[in-house]
């Protein structure tokens, strides 16, 4: 029997390589489970098996036969996203994806979160997909806010139903900050606060206490602001905003000496 009939197990020290992928902005870390229980990723030429493989720096991982390179510095990016997009990189309807339409000269990135097909604003990009996973999470405490508005008679009274959580259908919606900021005809504007963003969560609640919505903006994302970027635009966050807001929730690498200096 040879060396290459039985080879040398992983190590078993490293990252998962579910992670690394991740990290190095190929993908999710779900999606790179899935991907290894397609047997479509390498590790120094081995297929994998398992998730649970963990890798050293310097192993060699490909991805269907192509080299992933090693995790560049992290980086962010605010995003317009329009109306009539959806937020993925593949999509079985072959409708306009977000991916699709951003501006040329961007690394692979990944969005925190998503905004559906008929919602607008706010979307944060970044290249690393770690990140992405932690910046979705309740527990960094971040508000997602959004500017709605809805076709009906709103009164503050309405909106104070929320301030408690509310079960719709057998799901829970954790408490949202909703304020009536004016009403003109038959329409009028909410701003809301939430922590969870359940997948089209704004609408239910809104449908929740009868009013159907006709237009949803993300205007913020924790500390990060829509503020007056173009619909479609893309804006780079400076690293050092990055590492700032970011705190312990996943600050990304100080950039070397030789680096440029930023503008």
């Amino acid at each position: 029997m040879t060396s290459s009939d039985n080879p040398a197990p992983f190590p078993s020290d490293g990252e998962r390589i579910a992670k690394v992928l991740a990290r190095a902005g190929v993908c999710s870390r779900r999606d790179a489970e899935k991907l290894i229980s397609d047997g479509r990723v390498t590790v120094d030429g081995r297929t994998l098996t398992t998730p649970a493989t963990k890798v050293i720096p310097g192993a060699k991982i490909a991805v269907d036969g192509i080299s992933v390179a090693a995790a560049e510095p992290t980086r962010m990016w605010r995003y317009h996203k329009p109306q009539g997009l959806v937020t993925t990189h593949r999509d079985p309807q072959e409708r306009p994806t977000v991916f699709e339409r951003l501006p040329t000269g961007l690394p692979r990135v990944l969005s925190v979160g998503r905004l559906d097909l008929n919602s607008e604003g706010l979307l944060l990009l970044t290249n690393d997909g770690e990140l992405s996973r932690r910046l979705e999470l309740p527990a960094t405490g971040w508000i997602r806010r959004y500017r709605v508005r809805v076709y009906g008679r709103v009164t503050p009274d309405d909106l104070t139903q929320l301030s408690e959580g509310v079960t719709i259908e057998g799901t829970h919606y954790a408490p949202a900050q909703a304020t009536l900021d004016r009403a003109q005809g038959g329409n009028a504007w909410i701003t809301i606060g939430l922590k969870e963003g359940k997948n089209r969560e704004v609408r239910r609640l809104m449908e929740h206490l009868g009013f159907r919505v006709n237009r949803l903006i993300r205007i913020a994302y924790g500390p990060f602001q829509l503020g007056a970027l173009e619909a479609g635009a893309v804006e780079e966050i400076p690293a050092r905003v990055l590492r700032d807001q970011l705190g312990s929730v996943g600050a990304p690498p100080k950039p070397r000496k030789k680096n440029k200096p930023e503008a």
